[in-house]
């Protein structure tokens, strides 16, 4: 069978809009399926694991920039937290990052290598004086559903302890 001019057109122009970095295609395709309306329950957990409360919430994302950036809200009612949200790929420097500013006002930023499902945070001060950092771990990914579970070191990284599990459920379509 002969390939003619239209089949070689359209695999020609399959391939100049398919990233060349596979990374850079995961995370590109995280972007893309955070996209709506979510359910969450976060689960505050102890030290050791267990879990000390848990709350709902609803996450909502939006493109700004289709394909690297994504704006995005979150509400908790029962604790009376609502955050603003913007994920983003910054290509140059090889990164995912999300950055975040809640009731507080206080900016966190959130990185990690693209293609990857860790980001942590910049280091800050903890309340009893040392320094604290965060990281997120997402998990369990599928169409309508994932998992983020946030972990805290307060030396440099070399222990890690339970902070929250998060679970993603999207969200049923509004009705009209």
């Amino acid at each position: 069978m002969a390939v003619g001019t239209p089949t070689v057109l359209l695999v020609a122009s399959l391939l100049a809009q398919a990233p060349a970095n596979p990374a850079l295609q995961r995370s590109v395709d995280e972007l893309r399926g955070c996209i709506g309306r979510w359910d969450v329950t976060t689960d505050f957990l102890k030290e050791d694991g267990t879990v000390a409360k848990s709350a709902t919430g609803i996450y909502e994302f939006s493109w700004i920039v289709a394909d690297r950036v994504v704006s995005g809200r979150n509400d908790m009612p029962e604790l009376k937290q609502a955050a603003g949200i913007l994920f983003y790929i910054d290509e140059n420097r090889g990164v995912i990052e999300m950055v975040s500013v809640g009731n507080d006002g206080h900016l966190w930023t959130m990185t990690g290598p693209l293609g990857g499902d860790q980001r942590t945070s910049q280091e800050f001060e903890s309340a009893v004086g040392g320094t604290t950092r965060l990281r997120f771990t997402r998990s369990h990914v599928a169409t309508d559903s994932f998992e983020s579970r946030m972990d805290y070191t307060e030396d440099g990284g070399a222990t890690w302890k339970p902070a929250n599990h998060q679970r993603f459920r999207r969200a049923a379509p509004a009705k009209n």
